[in-house]
Order: C-alpha cells, then sequence, then structure tokens
C-alpha cells in the first residue's frame, strides 16, 4: 500500500503545477519565473521601424502566486545586448512582455528602447539572470545543440 500511495502523492503533485510550467521545464520539480516565449523574427519586413521592434519579444512569467520583484534582473542574447529590468514587479500568475523597441512601460509590456533588433532570426540563446547575476532561464532557437527549443 505505500508504494501506491507514493505514486497517487506524486501523481497528484505533477498534476498541481501549471501546464505551462510543466512543460516548459521537464524534470523540475518548481518553476517560479521563467522564459515562456520568443518572438524572434518580427513579422513581416525586418525595416527597423519601430512597429517591427516592437514585434520582435519575450514573454517573461511568474508561475507562483506570489509576486516577484524584478529589480536589476536582465535579459540578454548571445551578443551581449542586456535589458535590466528597472522598479519590475511581476505578479503572481502572470505575464511580462519585453518588447525590443520604444515605447511606454505597463503592468503587461515593457520595452528596452532601442532602435536596433536584439534577437537573431537564425539562433540565439535568451538568458533569464536574477538580480545576482544567477542563471533563472534560458531559451535557445536554431543550431544549438544541447538547449531546448
Amino acid at each position: 500500500m505505500t508504494a501506491v500511495a507514493a505514486v497517487a502523492a506524486a501523481a497528484v503533485g505533477a498534476v498541481a503545477l501549471p501546464a505551462a510550467a510543466a512543460d516548459h521545464h521537464p524534470g523540475r520539480a518548481h518553476v517560479a519565473v521563467y522564459i515562456s516565449g520568443v518572438q524572434y523574427d518580427s513579422p513581416g519586413r525586418d525595416d527597423r521601424s519601430n512597429w517591427s521592434l516592437n514585434k520582435e519579444w519575450v514573454d517573461i512569467t511568474n508561475s507562483t502566486r506570489r509576486a516577484v520583484n524584478l529589480d536589476g534582473w536582465t535579459l540578454a542574447d548571445e551578443d551581449g545586448h542586456s535589458y535590466t529590468f528597472r522598479h519590475v514587479r511581476l505578479d503572481g500568475r502572470s505575464t511580462v512582455r519585453v518588447h525590443t523597441g520604444i515605447g511606454r512601460d505597463t503592468r503587461t509590456d515593457l520595452f528596452q528602447d532601442r532602435r536596433a533588433y536584439v534577437w537573431n532570426n537564425d539562433h540565439d540563446t535568451a538568458t533569464l539572470r536574477n538580480d545576482r547575476g544567477r542563471f533563472v532561464d534560458e531559451v535557445s532557437w536554431g543550431h544549438h545543440r544541447g538547449h531546448r527549443h
């Protein structure tokens, strides 16, 4: 009976994890903040217009019930372009979209205020680090080996 109870408890615990977090990080028991989406190739022509730049974005999701202070966290690409979160509080079970171009920050949308693209269309890695510089999450695309896509 003990083995059956342990398996049942494990199954219930796995179901309690939000589906997005479970799909995004297979094998991790607890995921709080993670990169939940990347649009690295803005639709249409890459004409460097602000509209096109803002169609390039990265979504950061907080899967917990509690708000997380992202002040000092960074989002960077392989070439060293880095965005630092300033005065950002990500509510529980919510997502913020970080756009490349210029705009006015809101609770759901942040802007890097750049005039050039950050994310390479053929291959790149988006890396999220906390305010102490510790690795939190990354998403890669293109020809990388050993990274999830």
